[in-house]
């Protein structure tokens, strides 16, 4: 079953007043960083729901940029994804099935034509952190809102097969995402 979300996609570039050159205004690009291009997600345990840190989303001219800075994770690579619901209960059952506004229904990774939800998987370290950032080139940090990050405990292979959504198995982290733009 898929669910869909209304998305809203706005670009990382807005108009303003430049240089004044011989009478000209120029017409530039502001510092794209405000409140609706960023937003800090609280990420938490399903199980036991202990907070292990939080993930800072960015819009970049390349798409949404991912900065965990989480502990407490199992090391090697987890499977890492936007979910519909705004919802970590039941273990991370609420938060539903991958963010698919388009009703794809194929799991591609983050430069197919699947789920716009496929995220890059999130490395985490020997001593179980996770600080390495990942970008995800088609989706806009608005395409977040209304949803929840949501963490795997294995790997994704960006696949339907051998086993559905990529094969990360249970959910292990999960955090809603806060109103963007306030």
């Amino acid at each position: 079953m898929t669910i869909q979300r209304r998305t809203t996609t706005r670009t990382s570039c807005r108009p303003v007043l430049g240089v004044l050159v011989l009478g000209l205004g120029l017409v530039g690009c502001e510092d794209p960083t405000s409140p609706s291009d960023s937003v800090v997600v609280d990420i938490s345990e399903t199980a036991s729901g202990a907070s292990i840190g939080s993930i800072r989303v960015e819009q970049t001219a390349n798409g949404a940029r991912f900065t965990p800075n989480l502990t407490g994770l199992t090391p090697g690579e987890h499977g890492f994804h936007v979910h519909v619901n705004p919802s970590c209960g039941m273990a991370g059952q609420d938060a539903g099935g991958h963010y698919d506004p388009q009703n794809t229904g194929r799991h591609e990774g983050p430069n197919g034509n699947g789920h716009l939800g496929d995220l890059p998987t999130l490395s985490v370290n020997s001593s179980g952190a996770a600080t390495t950032p990942v970008v995800a080139p088609r989706v806009q940090v608005t395409d977040l809102e209304g949803g929840s990050l949501m963490i795997h405990a294995g790997g994704d292979n960006y696949s339907d097969t051998p086993a559905p959504l990529g094969g990360g198995g249970a959910r292990v982290a999960c955090g809603v995402v806060p109103t963007i733009g306030t």
